[in-house]
């Protein structure tokens, strides 16, 4: 049997680029070193750091994960969206995210990002092997 977890969230990109802009140690707070070399090698690397920040809140919420709860001061760190060679976005956990992951015996997972009309939204699907 399996059970499905889903996630989901949205970030309006122009408050995102506000935040990025004024806080220099934001970037380095939230992404990993692989991830900010991907999204600084675009033109407007804002919109893809607001995506990477989108999958990473609903990677969250789809293992029931609160923005309060203990040990979540380096969950943004542990959870890293990488890109596959034609852009597909790819999950990958460690550290703390890692083991909440394999407790709820996380055997697949998908994540897509979407861009528009200024806002970016992520929806991660988790599947757990029951």
């Amino acid at each position: 049997m399996m059970k499905i977890y889903q996630g989901v969230d949205i970030v309006d990109v122009a408050k995102f680029n506000d935040v990025f802009s004024r806080n220099p140690d934001f970037v380095g707070d939230i992404f990993t070193e692989r991830e900010r070399a991907h999204c600084l090698s675009y033109r407007e690397p804002h919109i893809h750091f607001a995506g990477r920040f989108a999958s990473k809140e609903a990677c969250m919420k789809a293992l029931g994960i609160g923005m309060s709860q203990p040990g979540i001061a380096h969950a943004f760190q542990e959870i890293e969206v990488l890109s596959l060679t034609a852009g597909k976005p790819l999950l990958s956990m460690s550290g703390w995210m890692d083991k909440i992951s394999r407790l709820r015996r996380i055997g697949q997972s998908t994540v897509s990002i979407s861009h528009s009309a200024g806002f970016c939204v992520a929806t991660v699907i988790l599947v757990g092997l029951q």
